[in-house]
């Protein structure tokens, strides 16, 4: 009996020995990867305002893409938000400057009725076609999906279409081309009393529509954004009402995703926006605060777990600096657009 007892004392402190050193690995490796994430030191290199017409006071919600004839950006400006003016506008970055903004959607219905637009967003099919992704309607709880197309880097657009029924299209953050060549839309509703994450998939001709629903497991949240992880998982990270970011993932292509579950980032209840870089960096754009918008930054990551805040982008005491969104060129340079106090859009660009 004795003989007994000893053993399993023997066996529990194995247990014990072999449980700590796995956690002191893992706490090693931890370290080592925020270590790294530290040691990325991205600059500034550009910043301004995009010009905002003077019959314009409001703007809101900018997109940014890349052509073949420089950086597109777009955004929702009008009176104010929700006001039945309120129009998607461009401007391209070219030579080293933006343009004059120009209105290319309205909510106009007919003679007599007109909604405003909400949340554009930019993005640029396999075959060089530009899609002005927007939302037209009284709120968005309401609103229904529209685009245009553009085959000339967005200096002249379709006539609007319509999304499908059921369909809304991306919600605020840029879609992106999975395996196989499908269209992944980060999405959501925003109804009274009901914020919910979801997806969409339709082929690159813009047919085909289908939603794939997710658990939001009990969260608020809304305004995805995508990331590509290099064992082919895909990662999205949502705005929430929880004072955290908040993820899934999917591991079979954007067909299922697991339970929304809060990330270590804190959020505002404010929007985000991703990216993925080719050497694996994963990069976030958000309020580091759990209120207010008066600051704003970049945080990076290689698993998706462990995030480190790179860079201030705006420290300010008091301010709105909300709803960016963040693409890398061809050249490896990061661009971001943001509001910037409700009334322009503002530009940065980066190196890392």
């Amino acid at each position: 009996m004795v003989l007994q007892n000893n053993r399993i004392t023997v066996l529990l402190c194995l247990l014990l020995i072999l449980t700590t050193r796995l956690s002191a690995s893992e706490s090693f490796s931890e370290q080592a990867d925020r270590e790294r994430l530290r040691a990325i030191k991205p600059v500034i290199v550009h910043s301004e305002m995009i010009r905002e017409p003077a019959s314009v006071p409001s703007a809101h919600a900018s997109t940014i893409v890349e052509t073949d004839n420089g950086l597109l950006a777009a955004w929702f400006g009008g009176t104010y938000e929700r006001h039945p003016d309120v129009s998607i506008y461009t401007s391209r970055f070219k030579n080293g400057q933006w343009s004059d903004p120009v209105m290319v959607a309205d909510g106009v219905q007919d003679e007599s009725q007109r909604f405003p637009c909400w949340n554009p967003v930019l993005f640029k099919r396999e075959n060089g076609d530009l899609i002005l992704y927007y939302k037209v309607g009284p709120s968005p709880s309401t609103w229904w999906g529209e685009y245009k197309v553009s085959t000339d880097e967005g200096e002249t657009w379709s006539a609007m279409e319509t999304i499908p029924r059921g369909c809304l299209g991306p919600i605020k953050n840029k879609p992106v081309i999975i395996p196989g060549g499908k269209i992944l839309y980060p999405t959501s509703i925003e109804i009274v009393g009901k914020w919910n994450v979801y997806m969409e998939m339709s082929d690159q001709d813009l047919t085909d529509w289908e939603k794939i629903e997710i658990d939001n497991n009990g969260f608020d949240a809304i305004q995805p954004s995508v990331l590509f992880h290099k064992d082919g998982a895909l990662q999205i990270l949502c705005r929430s009402k929880n004072e955290s970011v908040v993820e899934s993932w999917s591991y079979d292509n954007g067909k299922t995703w697991s339970p929304l579950m809060p990330t270590e980032l804190p959020n505002n209840n404010s929007g985000t926006d991703a990216v993925t870089l080719p050497n694996g960096l994963q990069l976030i754009i958000y309020n580091p605060i759990t209120s207010g918008r008066n600051k704003l930054a970049i945080a990076g990551s290689y698993d998706g777990k462990i995030w480190e805040k790179l860079i201030d982008i705006e420290d300010q005491p008091s301010g709105e600096f909300s709803y960016p969104a963040i693409i890398q060129d061809k050249e490896g340079n990061i661009h971001v657009t943001y509001t910037y106090n409700r009334e322009r859009i503002k530009y940065v660009q980066l190196k890392f």
